[in-house]
């Protein structure tokens, strides 16, 4: 790979280095192909460090204790994206099969817990959020909480203003847009914002998912959508069975389209496309 043309001069040894980094730190596996992508988001953080090619990033991180620069790498090379009820048919399952059940078993208790495992700047647990008030009687008076998390803190911080371009929306159903969305004026014209009855439901927080992490209460409902589908297999191992450890017996796992836990685990059964269920 030459880098006789770049800005920067980036070698595979510097690659390797960083790349290692990176599975260390999020369980990612980043291949050959995804050299220039490495390349063009990093020369960013280069650029802005004042730094002179890719072998001083590299010493810089190395010699970074805080391990702040760490989190701006993963910052930088971590894909983000998402939509508005992107694979529609999960929150339609959750609508028609998932909420009726959870309302019947946790009658006594009367909470919900859900998790948006890799949540990215937010429409996932948006999209759950308004599923969840759309179909739950507003009279209900249960303890809802929907747990949002990713390892990028930029995208959660975009993530928990709830404010987007007003084309993130626009294949929405009106109705929903009407009922959820505020639209700005004056010098947010052209954005929309989730309304607080929403928004209220949501926690958003830090989490990495190859680190020791509690989350709380034993959840009803995981969302880990194209997010596994980076890992090797002895973290994609390690990391659903920490999602069947922290799920009730019978509670469900939605995965993306391109994901599957074939041969992963013994502890879901697939009941639906790219949805599993926690064997009891």
């Amino acid at each position: 790979m030459t880098t006789a043309s770049r800005e920067f001069k980036f070698t595979q040894k510097d690659f390797d280095f960083l790349r290692t980094i990176s599975n260390t730190r999020t369980g990612i596996v980043v291949s050959d192909e995804k050299f220039d992508m490495f390349y063009a988001r990093l020369s960013r953080r280069i650029r802005k460090l004042g730094l002179g090619d890719f072998k001083q990033y590299c010493d810089f991180i190395e010699a970074d204790k805080s391990g702040d620069e760490v989190l701006e790498l993963v910052n930088a090379i971590t894909t983000n994206l998402t939509a508005f009820f992107r694979e529609n048919h999960h929150f339609e399952f959750l609508s028609n099969t998932v909420l009726p059940k959870i309302l019947i078993e946790n009658k006594n208790e009367r909470k919900i817990r859900i998790w948006s495992a890799g949540c990215s700047t937010g429409e996932e647990p948006y999209s759950l959020a308004i599923t969840l008030k759309e179909n739950l009687p507003a009279n209900l008076h249960w303890d809802i909480q929907i747990l949002a998390t990713d390892i990028d803190s930029n995208v959660l911080a975009a993530a928990s203003k709830g404010v987007y371009a007003e084309a993130r929306v626009k294949d929405m159903p009106k109705k929903l847009l009407r009922d959820w969305f505020m639209k700005g004026q004056g010098v947010n014209a052209g954005s929309v914002r989730v309304k607080p009855g929403a928004r209220s439901l949501i926690n958003f927080g830090q989490l990495n998912l190859m680190e020791n992490w509690n989350v709380g209460d034993i959840k009803d409902v995981i969302f880990c959508r194209n997010v596994v589908i980076y890992f090797d297999r002895e973290s994609k191992t390690k990391l659903i069975n920490r999602y069947a450890d922290n799920l009730k017996d019978g509670g469900y796992l939605f995965i993306g389209h391109s994901e599957s836990l074939y041969k992963i685990t013994d502890r879901f059964e697939l009941i639906g496309n790219t949805i599993y269920q926690k064997v009891r």
